[in-house]
């Protein structure tokens, strides 16, 4: 009989282990997150560890990654929505719902944590963020863009304008449940937000 190969735990979730790390991170940063922290949090010894994610410096890189594609999932979902408002709409919202998981252990958001401050000396959290951020406001500046030729906003409306506002709420939403605010307190300003966002045209 093959002897049971080493390794992980049978009953070990990658994921729900990266979300873990990156709750470490997000509130500690990489340097003030130590190994004895990580393996208590996500219940698995140090060689189990290593065995799934490589060094300290590895699990930062896969646990930030993971967690920041999770707004950028957020840009696609939107960007598939019929009309410009709805785009807007489902943006915000689901957005101050990712910026505010505190069932999860959310310490708030990504982009403004302490770990954009200390981090790895081989993954520059910043860049990575950024050229994330970059991305996903040219797929909104697109799909505004969009709407505009198909005649959805006011002739007096540029959509990257609309698009930079929208990413102004988004950083605004973003800092202000690092600073404390509840999700009801920043849904209530999305929802003002979204009454302002100019409705398509009546003109044919």
């Amino acid at each position: 009989m093959a002897p049971r190969p080493a390794g992980r735990p049978r009953a070990f979730d990658r994921d729900e282990a990266l979300r873990h790390a990156a709750h470490l991170f997000w509130q500690h940063g990489f340097s003030g997150t130590s190994t004895r922290m990580l393996t208590a949090a996500l219940g698995i010894s140090s060689s189990s560890l290593y065995a799934a994610f490589g060094t300290k410096a590895d699990l930062f890189a896969e646990a930030i990654r993971s967690y920041a594609l999770r707004y950028s999932a957020i840009y696609e979902r939107a960007v598939a929505e019929p009309t410009a408002a709805a785009v807007v709409e489902r943006l915000l919202l689901e957005s101050v719902t990712e910026f505010t998981r505190t069932d999860e252990g959310h310490p708030g958001c990504l982009t403004s944590s302490a770990v954009m401050a200390d981090t790895s000396s081989t993954f520059d959290v910043r860049k990575y963020v950024a050229g994330l951020q970059r991305t996903d406001e040219a797929r909104l500046r697109g799909r505004l863009e969009q709407a505009a030729r198909a005649g959805e906003l006011p002739p007096t409306v540029q959509a990257t304008m609309l698009a930079d506002l929208v990413q102004t709420l988004w950083q605004g939403l973003s800092t202000r449940a690092e600073l404390g605010a509840t999700r009801e307190e920043l849904i209530a300003v999305a929802t003002f937000a979204i009454t302002l966002i100019p409705q398509e045209s009546t003109n044919s």
